[in-house]
């Protein structure tokens, strides 16, 4: 994100000590009007980071990704798009989507009880395939697929460690993407899934 763009954020302290913050009051500073409750942010280990503006083929994927998982999913699991995932007090993020089972309450979603994670990368690609998904790895979510909307390829990460995912593939568009916790009515090619 460029800073110049936006003057909400600054690059003057670099270098220099932070003050970190909690969810709990970053939650507190969007119900007092301090950050926009629309304003795209994820608080990593206490820093309030701006996400990228999202482009129409990340749009696009998800679109047609949250569409077809909606209409073919067990009833046991819920597909929910772009909900704040707390992973520790001082870190959420916001996964493009994220499967969990049916029972589960949004405030008990945790690493151990999501089936599958998933980010779908546009201008975004760098970090969700490097920082993002070691934070992931960090606080042990299972498996994690980082879609690449403008390449149509996928990387699936697993066997998460405290450095990071034991487990990488990469898989093109025509290759079957298939979920290790999530049931397999998961299972999808990108190249199936028709454009918008």
């Amino acid at each position: 994100m460029n800073v110049a763009l936006n003057p909400k954020i600054t690059r003057a302290a670099e270098g220099l000590p932070r003050r970190r913050f909690t969810v709990a009051e970053v939650e507190a500073m969007v119900a007092a009007g301090i950050i926009d409750e629309d304003e795209r942010v994820e608080l990593i280990g206490g820093e309030l980071v701006p996400m990228s503006p999202k482009g129409i083929q990340h749009e696009a994927l998800k679109i047609r990704l949250v569409d077809r998982w909606n209409r073919h999913r067990p009833l046991t699991c819920v597909v929910a798009q772009e909900t704040t995932f707390h992973l520790s007090d001082d870190t959420y993020v916001e996964p493009d989507v994220v499967i969990f089972p049916e029972g589960v309450a949004l405030k008990a979603l945790s690493p151990h009880n999501v089936l599958l994670a998933l980010e779908i990368a546009d201008s975004s690609r760098h970090y969700d395939m490097g920082r993002k998904a070691a934070l992931y790895a960090s606080f042990g979510v299972r498996e994690l697929w980082v879609l690449d909307a403008a390449q149509r390829t996928t990387r699936v990460f697993r066997k998460p460690t405290a450095g990071g995912y034991g487990e990488t593939r990469d898989l093109g568009a025509s290759d079957l993407l298939t979920p290790e916790f999530a049931p397999p009515e998961f299972a999808l090619r990108l190249d199936d899934l028709e454009s918008l």
